[in-house]
């Protein structure tokens, strides 16, 4: 684990894109097949289920410190992350004889085995490991146990890394990762074998990405509106509708597998001819119109349907893209050739559950402007442009596909509620929970909370704000602050919905703050009422 121990420091260390993926090249190169393999899974998002519930590893830390609880919980309340505070409070001299020297690979093991053993050998064994380990592996020993490791890089650029120590081009990696990869030493091996290995059935291809248009104006600046496919730009889940070998999978984005869920979809997948890969997006409609976001939320999550729910969430599967076709992969032919094709296969299949993206037609910049107006009333979120000359590439590749959406909401909120960060941002409250005035009048009745932002502010008005927060604190409630109601932050948002888990009735699709409003009081800040405003459009 010393070496995983050591990569997770650089890369925590490491703002440039090419130090970290020379980091996980090395890494690659010199680790044993088995561990490589643990790390890669890491390294790309994957994560362990908690193993102990955290109030006893809080428990247990205290007894092998001595500390009081009440200190452990002040310790865990200032630096914000349970495993860094876990690994500091027990770094000190004097440690009994260290561990034999463990892979990856074995202490994962020792750890799915600890995860079934009796809460009290769960106890032993674990304060017997955490006075041997030294304070980097305890660190990370401590992440894979809470469940919360994180590192700091994208899949893509593990791939990347991956393919530059095999000799192999990335987009063949990325493919292969894809789906369900379980690691062993046998899995990595075979990621690294050269030619193009046959794939399981049920195995996706990597996405093709869109990159955002942030100026603004027309994008007359991507060369001639004739030269693109427009789409809408649907607000559902992105997924890969498979059929292979007789069998339907349904993957998303985030390469979860999401059979039985959608199961509307699945049926209408019978219908298409084995060979068949379609990019697009599950989204609640009706069978005539796309209903609103909040109606396929219901159906997150849910691994079994009942009718009822089916009835009253119903979904279909809208295609934009058809990236493999009788059983060959026709991601490197042009997007006009593969939208012909897609056209052709899914009014053959004519299934109600199965639609195609409609095409927004429109013959310059601005009549697509003048189209993409109107996206907020079709409950979309703005337009998709994809060159029509473009293939199906891996990730975000600049240029080719674009996503022109529309302006965010804004709206003026006060702060009052404070809470400190995790990682980087542990020692610095960084979360925000934001309110609007209850009242008809701006600065009248109470102050609701309506979202909550971590995000937007610089550094030095993070630090800034800290110390304000620090000395205007009202009271504490464990690791959140309530701090007094003076300062405006302006907020961005992507949608709102109707809600009735939350005490103002609404919720915001992706807060985010957009400036700290230093120059307005908190009494001219907005209204339940002027949010709800927004609920109209």
């Amino acid at each position: 684990m010393k070496r995983f121990a050591a990569l997770y420091a650089r890369l925590d260390d490491s703002r440039a894109t090419s130090a970290k993926v020379e980091a996980m090249r090395a890494y690659f190169a010199e680790t044993p097949a088995a561990d490589a393999a643990w790390g890669l899974y890491f390294l790309t998002g994957q994560r362990l289920k908690r193993l102990i519930a955290p109030s006893l590893l809080r428990a247990w830390i205290s007894d092998a410190t001595g500390l009081a609880p009440a200190i452990v919980e002040e310790c865990y309340a200032h630096v914000g992350d349970l495993a860094e505070t876990l690994a500091l409070l027990l770094d000190r001299a004097g440690r009994p004889q260290p561990l034999i020297e463990r892979g990856l690979a074995e202490w994962v093991a020792w750890l799915l085995v600890l995860r079934d053993r009796d809460v009290d050998a769960q106890r032993a064994a674990l304060l017997d490991v955490w006075a041997r380990l030294p304070l980097d592996e305890c660190f990370l020993f401590n992440k894979l146990l809470t469940g919360a490791l994180r590192v700091g890089v994208s899949s893509g650029l593990a791939a990347r890394a991956l393919a530059q120590h095999a000799g192999l081009d990335d987009t063949l990696i990325a493919q292969r990762l894809m789906g369900d990869w379980q690691p062993s030493a046998a899995a990595f091996a075979a990621l690294l074998a050269p030619g193009s290995a046959e794939a399981h059935p049920s195995q996706p291809y990597p996405f093709c990405l869109a990159s955002p248009i942030e100026d603004e104006g027309l994008p007359s600046g991507l060369g001639a509106a004739s030269e693109y496919l427009a789409e809408w730009k649907w607000d559902g889940i992105r997924g890969q509708l498979i059929r292979r070998a007789g069998q339907t999978f349904l993957w998303s984005r985030g390469e979860e597998l999401l059979n039985g869920r959608f199961p509307e979809i699945e049926a209408a997948a019978t219908q298409l001819p084995d060979g068949t890969v379609l990019d697009g997006e599950i989204l609640a409609h009706d069978g005539t119109a796309v209903l609103p976001f909040a109606k396929l939320q219901t159906r997150i999550g849910r691994k079994t349907v009942g009718k009822k729910l089916l009835a009253e969430a119903p979904v279909a599967f809208v295609a934009y893209d058809l990236i493999e076709w009788q059983a060959e992969d026709w991601r490197a032919r042009p997007l006009s050739e593969r939208r012909a094709q897609l056209e052709t296969v899914v009014t053959a299949t004519a299934e109600p559950h199965l639609k195609l993206s409609e095409a927004v037609i429109a013959d310059s910049w601005d009549a697509l402007a003048a189209s993409r107006t109107q996206a907020r009333e079709r409950g979309v979120e703005g337009l998709m442009l994809k060159r029509l000359d473009s293939a199906y590439q891996t990730g975000r590749r600049r240029g080719a596909w674009w996503k022109w959406k529309l302006d965010a909401m804004h709206i003026d909120c006060v702060l009052v509620y404070a809470q400190a960060g995790h990682g980087r941002r542990a020692n610095l409250y960084t979360d925000y929970t934001l309110s609007v005035w209850e009242g008809p009048n701006a600065g009248e009745g109470l102050l609701l909370p309506v979202a909550k932002a971590y995000s937007g502010l610089t550094d030095a008005e993070l630090t800034k704000m800290d110390g304000w927060i620090k000395k205007h604190t009202r009271e504490k409630f464990g690791p959140v602050r309530s701090v007094e109601p003076v300062q405006v932050f302006e907020i961005a948002f992507e949608g709102i919905q109707a809600s009735t888990r939350h005490k103002a009735g609404i919720a915001l699709r992706f807060p985010r703050i957009a400036r700290w409003r230093t120059d307005k009081p908190a009494h001219e800040a907005n209204t339940l009422a002027d949010l709800k405003m927004f609920l109209k459009l």
